[in-house]
């Protein structure tokens, strides 16, 4: 059997992104956050996003930019706090912000890849994060029911990939990568390198290819990623 070859050009994979679609972007902070395909999202310029993501960078960078040039209609996220531009706008009304603890996001968009339709838990009782959740009983036990959740596309970071797309990630940027990669009905890579198939060591690989559809090699890494050569 002969593996497909899904490498593309960042301009062709980000083309199929349209006004209004749901996109997860992997990433903690810096480490593991997709910057060459957000700045290539940014030129192109589809309108009235879903952004979800663990947390809205910093100002001049990732989803910063893409907030400064009025893409984003609602952010799904787990804190806004080092972004000046997302509080004004969420305070202003500019945008709708859902605010989700970091734990239950993670969940959330795991358990959508692994194709189930929630999960109960007991975080989040009698607090904020409360409203508009059903309560469930378990065995005597209270909890609420957090939904899964799934997005269009899933624009993730890698340090490594095959032709085929089976991907190995560089230490903290694993954080949410392979688990918006499952969850989204398709996933756009950008590699630091892509290497021949069978080149990446079976317990080097993180994420299996069955769940990217295009992967783009990145032919150099702009200072926004802040790292040093490895």
């Amino acid at each position: 059997m002969t593996l497909p070859d899904k490498r593309g050009t960042i301009e062709e994979a980000i083309s199929a992104i349209g006004d209004g679609a749901s996109i997860m972007l992997g990433g903690f902070g810096v480490p593991g956050t997709p910057f060459c395909l957000i700045r290539e999202l940014v030129r192109q310029g589809p309108r009235n996003l879903t952004i979800i993501k663990n947390d809205a960078n910093e100002a001049g960078m990732g989803v910063d930019w893409l907030l400064e040039n009025g893409q984003v209609a609602r952010l799904v996220t787990s804190h806004i706090g080092l972004n000046p531009t997302a509080i004004r706008l969420m305070n202003e009304g500019a945008i709708e912000v859902e605010f989700v603890p970091q734990g239950i996001l993670a969940e959330r968009i795991r358990v959508a890849g692994a194709g189930m339709m929630g999960f109960v838990t007991d975080i989040g009782l009698g607090t904020p994060i409360e409203e508009g959740k059903p309560r469930i009983d378990v065995d005597g036990r209270t909890g609420l029911l957090e939904t899964a959740l799934r997005a269009d596309f899933a624009l993730v970071h890698a340090d490594r990939a095959d032709a085929f797309g089976n991907l190995s990630f560089a230490g903290a940027a694993r954080n949410f990568n392979p688990l918006m990669a499952m969850a989204a009905r398709k996933t756009i890579v950008e590699a630091e390198a892509v290497v021949p198939l069978g080149t990446l060591a079976p317990d080097h690989v993180h994420l299996s290819g069955t769940f990217i559809d295009t992967i783009v090699e990145l032919t150099e890494l702009p200072e926004v990623y802040g790292v040093v050569q490895r």
